[in-house]
């Protein structure tokens, strides 16, 4: 499941308290706070997280198939970290697509600043 923030309500309801976030590699803070609101009942942040990058991200991911992987790894690398390229028959985001990753992942820290 690349993206189980979109499903973690609805297991939390069904009494898994825990899930693995792909996007804990490259917007830690962000999953962190995601899961804390999760836990505390935080209807209103889960929404604003899940509204302001994970279906943007969802969304970007869906473009191709592989997507999946190649955003994990663009976001990583984009973080500054070596990740290499996704294995064929896959293919890497655009560097268009990127550059709609990086925004996203700018706006997150811009929002965790303010």
């Amino acid at each position: 499941m690349p993206t189980a923030e979109i499903y973690a309500e609805a297991y939390l309801g069904a009494g898994f308290t825990t899930y693995s976030s792909a996007v804990f590699n490259f917007v830690p803070a962000l999953a962190q706070r995601f899961y804390a609101a999760l836990h505390a009942r935080d209807r209103a942040t889960c929404e604003q997280i899940l509204n302001d990058f994970f279906w943007p991200f969802i969304e970007l991911r869906s473009r191709r198939k592989g997507y999946a992987v190649a955003a994990i790894k663009a976001g990583v690398r984009l973080q500054g970290f070596a990740a290499g390229p996704v294995r064929s028959p896959l293919s890497d985001l655009t560097a268009e697509e990127e550059a709609i990753l990086e925004r996203l992942i700018g706006d997150q820290a811009r929002r965790k600043a303010a």
